[in-house]
This record gives C-alpha cells, structure tokens and sequence, in this order.
C-alpha cells in the first residue's frame, strides 16, 4: 500500500510564506513524476505544481509561477513545495499526487 503523507501547512498571512512536504515511505519514489494539486472551497481540484522523476523539469501553473518551488530529494523520498507571496486565493487542500496515489490532503490557510 502506497502512503503519501503530507505535513507543513497551517495559516499564513497574506504575503507570507509556507513550506510543505509529501514524504512516501516505501514506495519507489524515483521513477516517477510527482505533484502537489489543491483544491479551494466550492472548486475543483487543480494542478498546481509538478516534477518528472530527476528533478530536471517542473511546471506550474500560471497562478503559481514565480513564487512557488517544487523540488525533491530522491535518497529521502520527499518532494517538498515552497510557497512564497501567497494570496487568500491560495487558501485550500493541498494534495501530493504520484501515479494513481494522493496523498490525505493538508490544509492551507491565507488570511490576516
């Protein structure tokens, strides 16, 4: 059984800044491509974020870009998400994603 644990969100005032982390225990992480997707209340889930399998490439999606970092650490099995300038639109579930797996989903909050 796959696990995709995420951990690190919480709220943050506008303009702040969050780091989280999806770790996978056990699963072979390495070969394949990872992604942080979010869900807003009343919305659908959206990709937000990903990395192919050596860190080598990333996209994001234009609401992100320039102020989110995906990055990854093949040895530790964890792809971590850096989120700088978050706006109270950021405010929803954020969910690791590899394959057919998700992670339980953590909760982000942007508000003062």
């Amino acid at each position: 059984q796959v696990q995709l644990v995420e951990s690190g969100g919480g709220l943050v005032q506008p303009g702040g800044s969050l780091r989280l982390s999806c770790a996978a225990p056990g699963f072979a992480f390495s070969g394949y491509t990872m992604g942080w997707y979010r869900q807003a209340p009343g919305k659908e889930r959206e990709l937000v974020t990903f990395i192919t399998q050596t860190g080598r490439n990333t996209n994001s999606a234009d609401s992100v870009k320039g102020r989110f970092i995906i990055s990854r650490d093949n040895v530790k099995n964890t792809v971590s998400l850096q989120m700088n300038s978050l706006r109270p639109e950021g405010t929803a579930v954020y969910f690791c994603h590899a394959v057919t797996y998700w992670g339980q989903g953590i909760q982000v909050v942007v508000s003062s």
